[in-house]
């Protein structure tokens, strides 16, 4: 009776572990650091071959497709925007995003280097 019991527990575990695993999409929300550009990067070439502008609403990041759009909320004011990924970077392993400073101040206080985000891709029928 109680080896039933324990293959039934077994069972449950399995069953719930692998529901957990299908329903993982790559393009779920994450979590990370976001930081900003400075200005002497104005007027260059990002990795992509456009120009760096500090008032557009662009962001780097180290493995998503150019032009991507990432819709990019900060944790502690819940403000969101959407960027699209232009550039390469950030190349410090805690953040997940550098933004322009369009885009930093439009969710957070450029007087703190980085702040807490969350970021999802989104599509253009979601913008």
């Amino acid at each position: 009776m109680v080896k039933r019991g324990i293959l039934l527990i077994i069972m449950m575990i399995s069953t719930l572990g692998i529901y957990s695993f299908n329903n993982y999409n790559a393009e779920d929300a994450k979590t990370s650091f976001a930081s900003f550009y400075h200005d002497k990067f104005n007027g260059r070439k990002t990795a992509s071959g456009e120009i760096f502008s500090n008032s557009k609403m662009t962001a780097a990041n180290r493995t998503l497709p150019f032009g991507t759009k990432v819709k990019v909320t900060n944790l502690r004011s819940g403000k969101s925007v959407i960027v699209e990924i232009n550039d390469r970077g950030p190349f410090h392993s805690s953040r997940a995003l550098d933004l322009t400073k369009a885009a930093y101040k439009a969710i957070g206080d450029p007087k703190k280097g980085t702040m807490p985000v969350e970021y999802v891709i989104v599509n253009d029928d979601e913008m």
